[in-house]
């Protein structure tokens, strides 16, 4: 099997060394990659290095607002980088007002990243399960709403307290990638197979749906490059 890892879990080095962090990801047997930032590289830069480690992009983290305000720019180098999936990792939808104008800057702007061939895609943590202060539930409006694609980030919907087998069945038609992660309830993220989330669960139903799967540990404990190390330690024991 060949997995992702999203580069927040390597933190700790890609802020000073993107080149070094991507030759840990490889050594340990990762073969694509999820960006959370490029640290002012170039999209050579970023590709130079892909090539070589051996490595393939699956997608990016990236914020929403850097294709309002910057379009044609932001387009360019992820086109560039020959990026995938450009998925917003979140976004403040503390208001309707606010979600109203997202979603509204979604519709408009999913056709135009789909023409430019590069998936558009959320990804969510607990609280767009959760109703809010003014009476919705987050993620079902994006989802009524929008065509977006959806990252589920199935550690999260275990902490807001929903079955994440359950959720990926639901939206097994708007999503390519998925999350895989472990922690415990209240936001306790730990390495895969150190939590209580039901990863082993997750793994096989992403198998079933053919998803890409994306490693998340965000614990830098006690370095990002040994967590991530565990974590695929953990999947080859699931492929088994």
């Amino acid at each position: 099997m060949e997995y992702s890892v999203q580069m927040y879990s390597l933190r700790d080095v890609t802020k000073t060394d993107m080149d070094l962090a991507l030759a840990k990801v490889a050594e340990v047997g990762y073969s694509y990659v999820e960006f959370a930032g490029f640290f002012n590289h170039s999209a050579d830069d970023i590709n130079a290095m892909l090539k070589k480690h051996g490595l393939k992009i699956s997608g990016t983290h990236s914020g929403w607002e850097s294709l309002r305000d910057n379009f044609e720019e932001t387009l360019a180098f992820h086109k560039a980088i020959g990026n995938p999936r450009f998925i917003i990792p979140g976004a403040d939808l503390s208001t309707e007002e606010k979600l109203d104008a997202f979603i509204d800057f979604i519709n408009y702007i999913q056709p135009i990243m789909e023409k430019e061939g590069i998936e558009l895609g959320y990804h969510n943590h607990s609280h767009e399960f959760i109703m809010t202060d003014y009476g919705k539930i987050i993620h079902d409006e994006i989802a009524k709403r929008t065509n977006i694609a959806f990252e589920i980030d199935t550690y999260w919907v275990y902490n807001a307290d929903l079955d994440p087998i359950e959720v990926l069945e639901k939206y097994k038609g708007r999503m390519s990638c998925v999350h895989v992660k472990d922690g415990f309830p209240g936001g306790q993220g730990r390495p895969l197979g150190q939590g209580g989330a039901p990863v082993a669960a997750v793994y096989e139903k992403a198998k079933e749906l053919g998803l890409v799967m994306v490693v998340e540990s965000e614990n830098l404990d006690p370095s990002g490059p040994e967590e991530i190390a565990v974590c695929i330690k953990y999947l080859r024991t699931l492929e088994k």
